[in-house]
């Protein structure tokens, strides 16, 4: 009667010691539609409220609903939301985007994801300084050994082997999944503060920007001039979110209500992310950064043909003060790796950017426990344009709406 979702009329009632105790009995459940709070404390009440999973929280009040505020749930409620901007927007596309159209089969392909493994292979990996080097995960904030040991090749467009990468498989996504729930007090740092990291992290990317336009090009055979685009693009996204780390935490609704109705944009949770494999490391940034930018922790997959600059990129991480757990980078067989983060429980939302094939599994996967989905069904993004690459679009994606409705006057 308490953790399930009863059509009333039921009261059920339950004691607290503290307000702690409230919020975690108030949280103990797979739903999150809408929450009533009475208090005498009005600073209490407000602390309470922004600790509440739910999508609307009435503070000494109940069932308030006006068509300025969007009114949905979190977790197993559902996603999207009715009424206000957030209901707008449920029914519309960025500009310039096409409704996507993928000639898919009528029936799922059931091959999807399937990976096998390959013998590990013996020579011909090129040497660092002498030293045969295999990229590792970055999982906990620590450079980590896939599971099942398997590594794979990474090769140039001419066939050349530039690199070896490591081959994640499920318990490498169980590992990554919960040190990205071990992190989520990122969410509680000020905006501010998250905002000053994405900063430095840029600082440190320019400094070594050299360095990553010159394995951009050696990896993809890109010419040297475009790789630089590429770092110089990817720098340019850090900084703007940077700038919007502390610039899109919600807004003040216009109701009927004589009082306070505020809009607060809250992090998702735990974010899946399957990256393009164009722009290795600009596709990899410009879905990162929106993440942690607005308190997500991340769990990326980066492009499976050209992993290594995600795998340099975790250096940076290291000397960026960005905490362990934030970012976990799990490199290997994309959509065999997708499959598994779409079907995990403790996943909040899946953003993948592949086949139209991978897209249908990824929506058909997430159903399960209600993962906010965003796929691109196959069609390839601009990712050097500003307008396709970057802003609000990201942003919407990577928070989530809840009202706070709070009523003046005696």
């Amino acid at each position: 009667m308490v953790r399930e979702e009863i059509f009333g009329p039921v009261l059920v009632a339950m004691t607290f010691r503290y307000p702690e105790e409230a919020i975690e009995l108030a949280n103990n459940t797979r739903y999150g539609l809408a929450a009533s709070l009475w208090t005498e404390n009005i600073n209490l009440g407000l602390d309470v409220a922004t600790k509440i999973k739910a999508g609307s929280v009435w503070v000494n009040s109940t069932n308030l609903f006006d068509a300025a505020a969007g009114f949905g749930g979190y977790r197993e409620s559902g996603y999207g939301r009715e009424g206000g901007r957030e209901g707008l927007l449920e029914y519309v596309r960025p500009k310039g985007h096409g409704r996507p159209s993928p000639q898919l089969a009528a029936e799922p392909d059931k091959n999807w994801g399937k990976r096998s493994y390959g013998r590990p292979s013996v020579g011909g990996n090129p040497l660092v300084n002498g030293i045969d080097r295999t990229a590792k995960l970055y999982i906990g904030g620590k450079q980590a050994r896939p599971d099942g040991h398997y590594t794979y090749n990474v090769v140039n467009p001419k066939g050349e082997i530039i690199g070896t990468a490591s081959e994640g498989n499920r318990k490498d996504i169980r590992n990554a999944v919960e040190a990205a729930h071990a992190a989520k007090g990122w969410a509680d740092r000020t905006p501010y503060n998250r905002a000053q990291i994405l900063y430095y992290l840029a600082e440190n990317l320019a400094a070594r920007a050299d360095e990553f336009a010159h394995r951009l090009a050696k990896m993809t055979g890109a010419k040297v001039k475009a790789a630089e685009q590429e770092v110089e693009t990817s720098l340019s996204r850090l900084f703007t979110y940077a700038a919007y780390a502390d610039k899109y935490g919600g807004t003040v609704q216009e109701t009927t209500l004589y009082g306070l109705v505020v809009a607060l944009h809250e992090p998702v949770g735990v974010i899946g992310i399957a990256c393009p494999e164009e722009f290795p490391l600009l596709g990899f940034v410009s879905l990162l950064a929106p993440a942690i930018a607005r308190g997500n922790t991340a769990v990326v997959l980066p492009s499976e043909k050209y992993p290594l600059s995600a795998t340099d990129f975790y250096q940076l991480l290291d000397t960026s003060d960005v905490p362990g757990g934030v970012v976990n980078i799990v490199t290997g067989g994309r959509d065999h790796l997708t499959q598994t983060l779409a079907g995990h429980d403790d996943v909040d939302g899946i953003w993948y950017f592949g086949t139209a094939e991978g897209s249908r599994w990824v929506e058909r996967l997430s159903a399960e426990n209600m993962k906010r989905t965003w796929v691109n069904y196959g069609q390839p993004r601009d990712w050097l344009n500003e307008a396709e690459g970057a802003g609000a679009e990201f942003l919407y994606h990577a928070t989530q709406v809840k009202n706070v409705w709070v009523p003046m006057g005696e």
